[in-house]
């Protein structure tokens, strides 16, 4: 998951000077590339944030592409390149890439389930200019971790995070959280300092993709998550200068919604394993739109011009009660994503808002939250 709060400020600048226009739709440039190297990864998530349909390691671009792009986001404006997956150091040539990002002057960050993660591998890519890395839990208890991943990784998970700060590189927890670890929040918490965190992520389900198939056995109740609220809130204060907390809570709950990714196609974009191009990890699921390829596009053409970029960019597309709204410009209407998996119209209000027409979708979810516990559907993610 990516962390919009990690962008410096002076990021959020305007496009025009990059792009050569002066679009009266104030269009910013994307402080980062997500770069998703690879749909392969030996955890089985069921919440996988990657697409239902997983791109073959057989269509994944090669490293001269990818080096291309990297330099593309530099001529941008771009100053992170986040390396993603799937599990991102299944690709052998991932220091190479890191190697070329850091040269060109771009933060890097891995953002990796730490598994496949050596002490040799974990020094080649600090000398190839790695500046952090992140690594994701499931739990802090380990036969429950292993459980949700459908993988026997949380020790090592630990392991890795300890070798990342063995290596002084900084280290950000990212603790994927549901009503089947919540009761471990603090125990979160603790770890991270254990670990020496300087950052951790308590990232709440969001129920699109892969997750919306088993969001009966992870949406927690309003109890839980105003404990875990609760948690966080006094955390903070108790962690201030020790440990950052960054905190998502689910939609379903909210009265107004989030401004997904700073709003679509206004300040991130996303390339997947084979080259297309989104505005968010989970743009594909509107099966509507047409992605353009950094194979046959370039990246700074894409992102100005390509009509999914532009498909919901600013307010002109937004309906009422949005067009009206005093906060348009602050939640952009929601995530486009999330309303499409619920109502099966992507340009209606997102149903998080107290104000959307279809807010009523919600009832169902919010109602069976708290009951039986359904087995998960488990992601299989091969290697082909």
């Amino acid at each position: 998951m990516i962390d919009q709060a990690e962008a410096p400020a002076n990021a959020q600048t305007e496009c025009a000077a990059a792009t050569g226009t002066s679009d009266s739709r104030n269009r910013l440039i994307p402080y980062a590339v997500l770069c998703e190297l690879t749909h392969r990864c030996p955890l089985q998530c069921p919440y996988c944030s990657n697409p239902v349909e997983l791109e073959r390691a057989s269509r994944e671009i090669d490293t001269d592409a990818w080096k291309s792009v990297l330099s593309q986001a530099v001529d941008m404006g771009i100053l992170q390149a986040h390396f993603s997956g799937g599990e991102p150091t299944v690709r052998k040539d991932l220091e190479e890439m890191v190697e070329h990002a850091s040269k060109a002057g771009l933060y890097t960050n891995l953002i990796t389930s730490g598994v496949l993660l050596t002490p040799a591998r974990l020094d080649r890519l600090r000398e190839a200019g790695l500046d952090h890395v992140q690594v994701s839990f499931q739990d802090t208890e380990s036969e429950n971790a292993d459980r949700i991943a459908g993988f026997r990784g949380h020790a090592k998970k630990q392991e890795a995070a300890r070798m990342v700060r063995a290596a002084d590189l900084p280290l950000t927890v990212n603790a994927v959280m549901h009503r089947q670890n919540l009761h471990h929040l603090e125990d979160m918490i603790a770890m991270a300092v254990e670990l020496d965190a300087e950052r951790l992520e308590v990232a709440q389900v969001q129920y699109y993709g892969w997750a919306l198939k088993n969001r009966q056995a992870f949406l927690p109740t309003r109890d839980q998550l105003d404990e875990a609220t609760r948690i966080v809130e006094e955390a903070r204060v108790r962690l201030k200068g020790i440990l950052a907390i960054d905190y998502v809570v689910p939609d379903y709950y909210a009265r107004r919604p989030k401004s997904c990714m700073g709003g679509w196609g206004r300040q991130f974009l996303n390339i997947t394993p084979a080259g297309k191009v989104l505005p968010c990890h989970a743009a594909e699921s509107l099966d509507f739109l047409e992605f353009e390829n950094v194979t046959e596009r370039p990246l700074a053409w894409i992102w100005e011009h390509s009509s999914a970029f532009n498909r919901f960019r600013g307010t002109d597309w937004m309906p009422e009660p949005c067009r009206s709204c005093d906060r348009r410009e602050i939640d952009w209407g929601g995530c486009r994503c999330q309303a499409f998996a619920l109502t099966g119209d992507p340009d209606t209000t997102d149903p998080a808002c107290e104000f959307a027409p279809q807010r009523h979708v919600l009832e169902m979810p919010i109602g069976e939250a708290g009951g039986e516990i359904p087995e998960f559907v488990y992601r299989r993610i091969g290697n082909g």
